[in-house]
Protein backbone atom coordinates (compact mmCIF):
# COMPACT_ATOMS: atom_id res chain seq x y z
CA UNK A 1 0.00 0.00 0.00
CA UNK A 2 1.52 3.37 -0.86
CA UNK A 3 -0.46 5.63 1.52
CA UNK A 4 -1.12 3.93 5.20
CA UNK A 5 -2.74 6.95 6.40
CA UNK A 6 -3.62 10.00 4.87
CA UNK A 7 -4.56 13.11 6.49
CA UNK A 8 -6.48 15.58 3.54
CA UNK A 9 -6.33 19.23 5.21
CA UNK A 10 -9.23 21.11 3.66
CA UNK A 11 -11.82 18.41 2.20
CA UNK A 12 -12.58 20.47 -0.58
CA UNK A 13 -12.49 20.27 -4.23
CA UNK A 14 -8.89 19.54 -4.63
CA UNK A 15 -8.74 17.35 -1.36
CA UNK A 16 -11.44 15.67 -1.92
CA UNK A 17 -11.20 14.78 -5.31
CA UNK A 18 -7.40 13.72 -4.48
CA UNK A 19 -8.89 11.56 -2.13
CA UNK A 20 -11.14 9.78 -4.14
CA UNK A 21 -8.78 9.58 -6.51
CA UNK A 22 -6.43 7.33 -4.28
CA UNK A 23 -9.23 5.08 -3.39
CA UNK A 24 -10.24 4.36 -6.66
CA UNK A 25 -6.77 3.50 -7.32
CA UNK A 26 -6.36 1.76 -4.17
CA UNK A 27 -3.26 3.46 -2.97
CA UNK A 28 -3.91 4.71 0.37
CA UNK A 29 -5.44 2.10 3.80
CA UNK A 30 -7.30 4.98 5.41
CA UNK A 31 -8.40 8.82 4.64
CA UNK A 32 -8.52 11.41 7.94
CA UNK A 33 -10.25 15.01 6.93
CA UNK A 34 -9.72 17.96 8.83
CA UNK A 35 -11.61 21.21 8.57
CA UNK A 36 -13.86 23.91 10.56
CA UNK A 37 -17.30 22.95 9.35
CA UNK A 38 -18.40 19.22 10.54
CA UNK A 39 -21.15 19.51 8.88
CA UNK A 40 -19.08 19.71 5.65
CA UNK A 41 -16.74 16.63 6.82
CA UNK A 42 -19.77 14.76 7.72
CA UNK A 43 -20.65 15.13 4.43
CA UNK A 44 -17.56 14.16 2.94
CA UNK A 45 -18.23 10.79 5.26
CA UNK A 46 -21.52 10.23 3.57
CA UNK A 47 -19.98 10.72 0.14
CA UNK A 48 -17.69 8.35 0.98
CA UNK A 49 -14.31 10.22 0.33
CA UNK A 50 -12.76 10.08 3.25
CA UNK A 51 -13.02 7.53 6.57
CA UNK A 52 -13.15 10.16 8.94
CA UNK A 53 -12.42 13.31 10.45
CA UNK A 54 -11.19 15.22 12.92
CA UNK A 55 -11.39 19.10 13.50
CA UNK A 56 -7.82 19.66 15.25
CA UNK A 57 -5.11 19.67 12.81
CA UNK A 58 -2.56 18.60 15.64
CA UNK A 59 -4.54 15.10 16.22
CA UNK A 60 -5.72 14.46 13.21
CA UNK A 61 -1.62 14.51 11.49
CA UNK A 62 -0.34 12.13 14.40
CA UNK A 63 -0.38 9.03 12.98
CA UNK A 64 -0.29 10.00 9.55
CA UNK A 65 2.28 9.18 6.93
CA UNK A 66 0.89 11.51 4.28
CA UNK A 67 -0.62 15.07 4.72
CA UNK A 68 -1.86 17.02 2.28
CA UNK A 69 -2.54 20.56 2.94
CA UNK A 70 -5.98 21.60 0.25
CA UNK A 71 -6.68 25.05 2.15
CA UNK A 72 -6.08 28.41 0.68
CA UNK A 73 -2.19 29.57 0.73
CA UNK A 74 -3.45 31.98 3.20
CA UNK A 75 -4.48 29.80 5.61
CA UNK A 76 -0.69 27.37 5.58
CA UNK A 77 1.68 28.98 8.23
CA UNK A 78 -1.68 28.01 10.50
CA UNK A 79 -1.63 24.53 9.62
CA UNK A 80 2.30 24.31 9.49
CA UNK A 81 2.09 25.86 13.01
CA UNK A 82 -0.99 23.65 14.37
CA UNK A 83 1.26 20.51 13.48
CA UNK A 84 4.60 21.11 14.84
CA UNK A 85 5.71 18.81 16.95
CA UNK A 86 2.72 16.39 16.11
CA UNK A 87 3.99 14.83 13.16
CA UNK A 88 4.78 10.99 12.37
CA UNK A 89 8.61 10.61 12.21
CA UNK A 90 7.96 9.24 8.89
CA UNK A 91 5.55 11.66 7.77
CA UNK A 92 5.51 13.58 4.27
CA UNK A 93 3.86 16.77 3.66
CA UNK A 94 2.68 18.53 0.69
CA UNK A 95 0.14 20.88 -0.73
CA UNK A 96 -1.90 22.13 -3.81
CA UNK A 97 -1.33 26.05 -3.50
CA UNK A 98 -0.66 27.96 -6.30
CA UNK A 99 2.28 30.15 -4.76
CA UNK A 100 4.72 27.90 -4.27
CA UNK A 101 7.47 30.56 -2.46
CA UNK A 102 4.76 31.38 -0.24
CA UNK A 103 4.81 27.62 1.04
CA UNK A 104 8.25 27.99 2.13
CA UNK A 105 7.83 31.48 3.87
CA UNK A 106 5.27 30.18 5.33
CA UNK A 107 6.72 26.93 6.48
CA UNK A 108 9.75 29.50 7.55
CA UNK A 109 8.15 31.11 9.52
CA UNK A 110 5.97 28.30 11.66
CA UNK A 111 8.54 26.25 12.03
CA UNK A 112 11.91 28.53 11.85
CA UNK A 113 13.30 26.48 8.73
CA UNK A 114 11.68 24.55 5.68
CA UNK A 115 11.61 20.86 6.75
CA UNK A 116 13.16 18.43 4.78
CA UNK A 117 9.90 16.05 4.98
CA UNK A 118 8.12 19.49 3.15
CA UNK A 119 7.55 18.61 -1.05
CA UNK A 120 6.00 21.92 -1.92
CA UNK A 121 3.11 20.56 -4.80
CA UNK A 122 1.18 22.25 -7.48
CA UNK A 123 -1.82 20.21 -9.31
CA UNK A 124 -2.30 22.19 -12.80
CA UNK A 125 -6.11 21.30 -12.43
CA UNK A 126 -9.61 22.28 -10.96
CA UNK A 127 -12.57 23.61 -11.81
CA UNK A 128 -14.33 26.79 -11.24
CA UNK A 129 -17.37 24.73 -8.65
CA UNK A 130 -15.94 24.40 -5.11
CA UNK A 131 -16.78 22.42 -2.18
CA UNK A 132 -17.12 18.30 -1.80
CA UNK A 133 -19.71 17.86 -3.49
CA UNK A 134 -17.67 18.84 -6.70
CA UNK A 135 -14.86 16.10 -5.88
CA UNK A 136 -14.10 14.59 -8.92
CA UNK A 137 -11.53 10.92 -8.91
CA UNK A 138 -10.77 11.75 -13.00
CA UNK A 139 -9.64 15.64 -11.86
CA UNK A 140 -5.89 15.09 -11.89
CA UNK A 141 -6.40 12.22 -14.81
CA UNK A 142 -3.75 13.24 -17.21
CA UNK A 143 -2.87 17.16 -15.43
CA UNK A 144 0.65 17.98 -14.80
CA UNK A 145 1.47 18.62 -11.37
CA UNK A 146 4.52 20.90 -10.09
CA UNK A 147 6.50 20.04 -7.44
CA UNK A 148 8.98 22.43 -6.66
CA UNK A 149 11.50 20.94 -3.76
CA UNK A 150 14.42 22.70 -2.44
CA UNK A 151 17.95 21.74 -1.44
CA UNK A 152 16.94 20.45 1.72
CA UNK A 153 14.04 18.20 0.48
CA UNK A 154 14.60 14.93 1.36
CA UNK A 155 14.86 12.51 -1.62
CA UNK A 156 12.16 9.50 -0.04
CA UNK A 157 10.11 12.37 0.49
CA UNK A 158 10.25 13.87 -3.05
CA UNK A 159 9.52 10.20 -4.33
CA UNK A 160 6.76 9.52 -2.46
CA UNK A 161 4.84 12.53 -3.20
CA UNK A 162 5.53 11.83 -6.56
CA UNK A 163 4.56 8.46 -6.29
CA UNK A 164 0.60 9.89 -4.75
CA UNK A 165 -0.07 12.31 -7.77
CA UNK A 166 0.87 9.60 -10.03
CA UNK A 167 -0.94 7.04 -8.42
CA UNK A 168 -3.82 9.95 -8.92
CA UNK A 169 -3.39 9.97 -12.66
CA UNK A 170 -1.06 13.11 -12.84
CA UNK A 171 2.12 13.84 -14.83
CA UNK A 172 4.59 15.03 -12.21
CA UNK A 173 7.56 17.53 -13.21
CA UNK A 174 9.73 19.63 -10.77
CA UNK A 175 10.42 23.13 -11.09
CA UNK A 176 12.02 26.06 -8.79
CA UNK A 177 9.69 27.30 -6.43
CA UNK A 178 10.15 31.08 -7.83
CA UNK A 179 10.17 30.06 -11.42
CA UNK A 180 6.96 28.32 -10.88
CA UNK A 181 5.24 31.52 -9.48
CA UNK A 182 6.72 33.81 -12.38
CA UNK A 183 5.07 30.98 -14.99
CA UNK A 184 1.78 30.96 -13.16
CA UNK A 185 1.27 34.38 -12.31
CA UNK A 186 1.10 34.83 -16.55
CA UNK A 187 -0.70 31.36 -17.31
CA UNK A 188 -3.36 31.31 -14.41
CA UNK A 189 -3.47 34.33 -11.75
CA UNK A 190 -3.72 36.68 -14.70
CA UNK A 191 -6.48 35.10 -16.43
CA UNK A 192 -8.38 34.40 -13.46
CA UNK A 193 -7.95 38.31 -12.21
CA UNK A 194 -8.74 39.57 -15.41
CA UNK A 195 -11.68 37.49 -15.31
CA UNK A 196 -13.05 38.64 -12.24
CA UNK A 197 -11.81 42.25 -13.30
CA UNK A 198 -14.61 41.75 -17.02
CA UNK A 199 -17.92 40.49 -15.21
CA UNK A 200 -17.52 43.32 -12.26
CA UNK A 201 -16.49 46.37 -14.65
CA UNK A 202 -19.91 45.07 -16.99
CA UNK A 203 -21.81 44.15 -13.93
CA UNK A 204 -21.57 47.88 -13.15
CA UNK A 205 -22.37 49.50 -16.83
CA UNK A 206 -25.82 51.40 -16.78
CA UNK A 207 -26.33 48.34 -19.67
CA UNK A 208 -25.71 45.26 -17.63
CA UNK A 209 -29.37 43.66 -17.71
CA UNK A 210 -28.88 43.46 -21.74
CA UNK A 211 -25.32 42.89 -21.65
CA UNK A 212 -25.21 39.33 -19.51
CA UNK A 213 -29.13 39.08 -21.46
CA UNK A 214 -27.18 38.95 -24.74
CA UNK A 215 -24.24 37.43 -24.09
CA UNK A 216 -22.65 34.63 -26.64
CA UNK A 217 -20.17 31.72 -25.97
CA UNK A 218 -17.36 33.77 -26.25
CA UNK A 219 -18.49 35.77 -22.65
CA UNK A 220 -19.27 32.63 -21.27
CA UNK A 221 -15.80 31.08 -22.16
CA UNK A 222 -14.05 34.00 -20.85
CA UNK A 223 -15.73 34.49 -18.29
CA UNK A 224 -16.07 31.06 -16.60
CA UNK A 225 -12.95 31.51 -13.97
CA UNK A 226 -14.80 34.41 -12.30
CA UNK A 227 -16.91 31.37 -10.46
CA UNK A 228 -14.10 30.53 -8.63
CA UNK A 229 -13.49 30.70 -4.94
CA UNK A 230 -13.08 34.54 -4.17
CA UNK A 231 -11.17 33.73 -1.00
CA UNK A 232 -8.80 31.50 -2.89
CA UNK A 233 -7.96 34.16 -5.52
CA UNK A 234 -7.48 37.02 -3.62
CA UNK A 235 -4.97 34.69 -1.27
CA UNK A 236 -3.14 34.04 -4.34
CA UNK A 237 -2.97 37.53 -5.26
CA UNK A 238 -1.88 38.49 -1.93
CA UNK A 239 0.60 35.93 -1.93
CA UNK A 240 2.06 36.36 -5.45
CA UNK A 241 1.58 40.17 -5.74
CA UNK A 242 4.62 40.95 -7.14
CA UNK A 243 4.79 38.73 -10.23
CA UNK A 244 1.05 39.37 -11.04
CA UNK A 245 1.53 43.06 -11.06
CA UNK A 246 4.56 42.54 -13.42
CA UNK A 247 2.43 40.10 -15.96
CA UNK A 248 -0.57 42.48 -15.38
CA UNK A 249 1.94 45.67 -16.41
CA UNK A 250 2.82 44.06 -19.47
CA UNK A 251 -1.15 43.21 -20.13
CA UNK A 252 -1.97 46.82 -19.68
CA UNK A 253 0.96 47.98 -22.71
CA UNK A 254 -0.59 45.46 -24.63
CA UNK A 255 -3.76 47.14 -24.01
CA UNK A 256 -3.22 50.27 -24.67
CA UNK A 257 -1.15 49.52 -28.14
CA UNK A 258 -4.26 47.92 -29.38
CA UNK A 259 -6.86 50.73 -28.02
CA UNK A 260 -4.39 53.47 -29.76
CA UNK A 261 -4.78 51.29 -32.97
CA UNK A 262 -8.41 50.74 -32.47
CA UNK A 263 -8.91 54.74 -31.77
CA UNK A 264 -6.48 55.27 -34.89
CA UNK A 265 -8.31 53.02 -37.19
CA UNK A 266 -4.86 51.06 -38.22
CA UNK A 267 -6.37 47.97 -39.08
CA UNK A 268 -3.12 46.34 -40.25
CA UNK A 269 -1.38 46.69 -36.77
CA UNK A 270 -4.40 45.04 -35.41
CA UNK A 271 -4.73 41.94 -37.87
CA UNK A 272 -0.75 41.38 -37.20
CA UNK A 273 -1.42 40.76 -33.10
CA UNK A 274 -4.74 38.84 -34.06
CA UNK A 275 -2.65 36.49 -36.51
CA UNK A 276 0.11 36.09 -34.33
CA UNK A 277 -2.23 35.25 -30.57
CA UNK A 278 -4.31 33.11 -33.22
CA UNK A 279 -1.20 30.53 -34.32
CA UNK A 280 0.24 31.23 -30.90
CA UNK A 281 -3.06 29.48 -29.49
CA UNK A 282 -3.52 27.10 -32.01
CA UNK A 283 0.09 25.95 -31.28
CA UNK A 284 -0.80 25.29 -27.75
CA UNK A 285 -4.10 23.97 -28.28
CA UNK A 286 -2.25 21.14 -30.49
CA UNK A 287 0.16 20.62 -27.94
CA UNK A 288 3.12 21.83 -29.71
CA UNK A 289 3.68 24.32 -26.91
CA UNK A 290 3.57 22.52 -23.71
CA UNK A 291 5.60 19.50 -24.67
CA UNK A 292 2.57 16.72 -25.52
Amino acid sequence: MLIQRLCIVGVGLMGGSLARALRQAGACAEIVGVGRRVERLEKAVSLGVIDGYDTDIARAVADADMVVLAVPVGALEHCFSAMKGHLAADAVVTDVGSVKRHVLRAAESALGAVPDYLVPGHPIAGAEKSGIEAADASLYQHRRVILTPTEQTDSKALERARAMWQAAGAEVVEMEAGYHDAVLAATSHLPHVLAYALVDVLGNMREHPDIFRNAAGGFRDFSRIASSDPDVWRDICLTNSDEIARVLARYREELACLEADIRAGNGDQLRRVFQRAKALRDQYAKGELNGD
